[in-house]
């Protein structure tokens, strides 16, 4: 019994220095907490007249951010911006821009000046079984989904690495979804969209993450909009029952919670199951 209390004493004696000396190092390597400024800073977000784009300007404007919002829809972005200037005084940019468009895209965003926060907000969604999904349909979505998050990003990151390190750090969101994590009965198309923008993503970060530029991947789950009124209609059943067991979240809070992942520099927001269950509880106590 002495000799192994011994031995233990004489191992704890050994290994404290080492402990202290991992501690050390890991204070000194441990990255850095970054934060990423949203007021005074220009923010601009596609997909922005409506759902959780719409919901992103609301509250980027209310926090003091210069806010430019771009959709296709002209009468959709002025509705939009005369809802945000009610609820927050704050005037926002509009731009009427296909994605899909790489040339009209680089014109709105050089007329928009420079971005310190892109988030790549826009698209597009159809539910259906491959075979029975046009192909088209298939373009339509990989087109505006996917396609548009690279023109949007080959044209803002000029004006975005610009005098970076005086400006402090910048900001590239992509909303992906939980379908670009796990493929879905119905979403073939509409999963490789999404799981494409989380390796776009990825590598991206590694790209600029020198620039002082900070990539987040957004992944909400459904999302109580317009829109969602709408896909609903064309899912297939099997679809409309595996989408049903998770329930979905309003707007407002998926923007509050993808917002404050952005300005926390959080590289992947994924796990949002806590949030669902929150916002279930309050809409059947309400």
């Amino acid at each position: 019994m002495a000799a192994e209390t011994s031995y233990l004493f004489l191992l704890l004696l050994l290994l404290t220095p080492v402990l202290l000396l991992l501690l050390v190092l890991t204070l000194i390597v441990r990255p850095k907490s970054i934060k990423i400024p949203i007021k005074n800073r220009h923010v601009f977000i596609t997909g922005g007249s409506s759902g959780i784009g719409l919901a992103l300007a609301h509250q980027a404007a209310s926090q003091g951010a210069q806010v430019s919002i771009l959709a296709r829809n002209q009468e959709k972005l002025e509705q939009a911006r005369n809802s945000i200037l009610l609820s927050t005084g704050i005037e926002v940019s509009i731009f009427s821009v296909d994605v899909r468009d790489f040339q009209a895209v680089k014109q709105a965003i050089d007329e928009a000046g420079p971005i310190d926060v892109l988030i790549c907000n826009q698209g597009v969604f159809m539910a259906q079984e491959l075979d029975k999904e046009s192909l088209e349909n298939v373009k339509f979505m990989l087109d505006i989904n996917l396609l548009g998050c690279f023109h949007l990003i080959k044209a803002v990151l000029p004006g975005m690495k610009k005098n970076r390190k005086d400006r402090g750090p910048g900001s590239i969101a992509l909303m992906s979804s939980q379908a670009g994590q796990v493929g879905i009965y119905g979403y073939t198309a509409y999963a490789a969209s999404k799981f494409g923008l989380r390796g776009l993503g990825e590598a991206l970060q590694q790209e600029l993450i020198s620039e002082n530029i900070h990539v987040s991947i957004i992944c909400p789950p459904d999302t109580d909009t317009p829109g969602l009124v709408e896909e609903n209609k064309g899912r297939p059943e099997v679809t409309k029952i595996i989408a049903s067991s998770s329930g979905a979240m309003s707007a407002d809070e998926v923007a509050q919670k993808a917002l404050n992942g952005i300005k926390s520099a959080l590289f992947f927001q994924w796990d949002w199951y806590g949030s669902i269950a929150k916002w279930s509880a309050q809409k059947k106590g309400t």
